[in-house]
C-alpha cells in the first residue's frame, strides 16, 4: 500500500519536478521484481517508467538503491521519486505559434514569451504553452495531460518571465532530463534586472526556500530547513546603471521564484516585480521626472524583467551536452537602453 506520498498537488506553479513515494508491501506479498510492484501499486506509472528511476537510482528499498534484479517481500519499504505527470485536466489543443528552438524525437526546446502560462489550470486553461504544445504535436481533439503525445513538461517557468524551456516527447526522455534537474548537472542562467546597485560584483545567495505563510502566493527565504527547501542562486552583475543593475543568475537549484526571492532577500528586487516589491520606486530621487521615467520604464516592460537565456544539458538519448541560448526579448532590451540612455544623460548634466 501507499503509506505517505510525500507530495501533493497544491497549484502549477507550486508543483515539483518529482511527487516523491513510500510504499510498505504487505503481509503475504509474494517476491516481486521491484519495477513490477511499483508499477502495480502506483497509477499510471509504468514499467518503463520504473526501469528508468532505478536506473537514474530514484528507487531505493529498505534505504539500499535499488537494481533491476531487486525482489521486493513481504514488509520492505520502496521509496523513490518519479518525474511528475499532472492528470485530471483536459486540454484543448490551439493553433498557437510556438518558438521552437529545437526539436527531435526525444524533446523539444521552447522559447517561451512572457505572458504565457506553461500550463492550464486556476484561471488559465486555454491559451497556454501545453495548449499549443499539443497542436504542434498533431493532436487535434481535447485530450487528458496524461496522454503521452502531448509531450512531458520537465521543469517550468513562471507567467511572466521568458526564456528557454525543455518538454520531453518520451518517456524516458522525460525521466533522463528530470533526473539531470534532480542533480543540478542542468545549466541554467537568466539575465535580471534588479533594483539598487549591488555592491558585489559577484556573489551567492543560499537560503531555504518555503511559501510565506502570511501570502500563500509568494515564498520567502528562512533559515530552517524545516520550513523551506534548500536553495542557490549565483549572480554576477552585468551592468551597472546607478538606480538599477543587471545581472546574470545561474541556478544551482530550481525552487519555485527562487531568483525573485533570493534578490529580493539581498535587498534588490526584480524591476516591476509587484509581488516581490519591485513594482514601486525603490532607489533613485523624490523628483516629478524622475517618477514618471520610472512608470515609462513599468510600461516598457510591464512584468518582472527576468529571462532564461540560456539552458544545457546532456541529451537523453545521444549523451552529448548541447546547450541554447535566447536573446534579450524587446521589452527588456529596450529597458536596459532607456536606463542607458538616462544614465548617459545625467553625466553630460554633471559636466556642465
Amino acid at each position: 500500500m501507499i503509506d505517505d506520498p510525500i507530495l501533493t498537488d497544491e497549484s502549477l506553479e507550486e508543483q515539483e519536478l518529482f511527487e516523491h513515494f513510500r510504499l510498505v508491501a504487505d503481509r503475504g506479498q509474494e517476491p516481486v521484481r521491484v519495477d513490477k510492484y511499483i508499477a502495480t501499486h502506483v497509477e499510471g506509472t509504468s514499467r518503463s517508467r520504473t526501469q528508468q528511476a532505478i536506473k537514474m537510482g530514484y528507487v531505493l528499498v529498505n534505504e539500499i538503491p535499488a537494481k533491476a534484479s531487486t525482489v521486493v517481500r513481504s514488509g520492505d519499504v520502496v521509496k523513490f521519486v518519479m518525474p511528475y505527470r499532472r492528470r485530471g485536466v483536459e486540454i484543448l489543443p490551439q493553433d498557437i505559434p510556438l518558438d521552437i528552438v529545437y526539436e527531435d524525437d526525444d524533446l523539444i526546446v521552447i522559447d517561451k514569451p512572457a505572458g504565457m502560462v506553461v500550463h492550464p489550470g486556476h484561471g488559465h486553461y486555454e491559451g497556454t504553452l501545453v495548449n499549443a504544445l499539443a497542436w504542434h504535436l498533431g493532436i487535434r481533439e481535447v485530450q487528458d495531460t496524461g496522454d503521452e503525445r502531448m509531450g512531458m513538461l520537465v521543469h517550468r517557468i513562471d507567467k511572466d518571465t521568458s526564456g528557454l524551456l525543455v518538454v520531453a516527447k518520451r518517456e524516458e526522455a522525460q525521466a533522463d532530463l528530470a533526473g539531470q534537474f534532480f542533480v543540478h548537472s542542468i545549466e541554467r542562467k537568466y539575465i535580471a534586472v534588479v533594483w539598487g546597485n549591488i555592491r558585489e560584483d559577484e556573489g551567492t545567495v543560499e537560503s531555504y526556500i518555503g511559501r510565506d505563510p502570511a501570502d500563500r502566493l509568494k515564498f520567502r527565504n528562512f533559515d530552517d530547513p524545516e520550513k523551506g527547501k534548500h536553495a542557490v542562486t549565483h549572480y554576477r552583475v552585468l551592468e551597472r546603471y546607478g538606480f538599477i543593475t543587471v545581472v546574470e543568475c545561474r541556478l544551482e537549484t530550481g525552487r519555485t521564484h527562487q531568483i525573485r526571492v533570493h534578490m529580493s532577500l539581498l535587498g534588490h528586487p526584480l524591476f516591476n516585480d509587484e509581488r516581490y516589491g519591485g513594482a514601486t520606486i525603490r532607489e533613485g530621487t523624490i523628483y516629478a521626472k524622475y517618477k514618471q521615467f520610472i512608470a515609462n520604464c513599468f510600461a516598457l516592460c510591464p512584468r518582472q524583467a527576468l529571462h532564461a537565456a540560456t539552458l544545457g544539458f546532456v541529451h537523453p538519448s545521444t549523451r552529448e551536452t548541447i546547450r541554447f541560448e535566447s536573446p534579450l526579448p524587446e521589452d527588456m532590451t529596450a529597458l536596459i537602453a532607456k536606463w542607458r540612455a538616462y544614465v548617459g544623460a545625467e553625466a553630460k548634466k554633471e559636466k556642465l
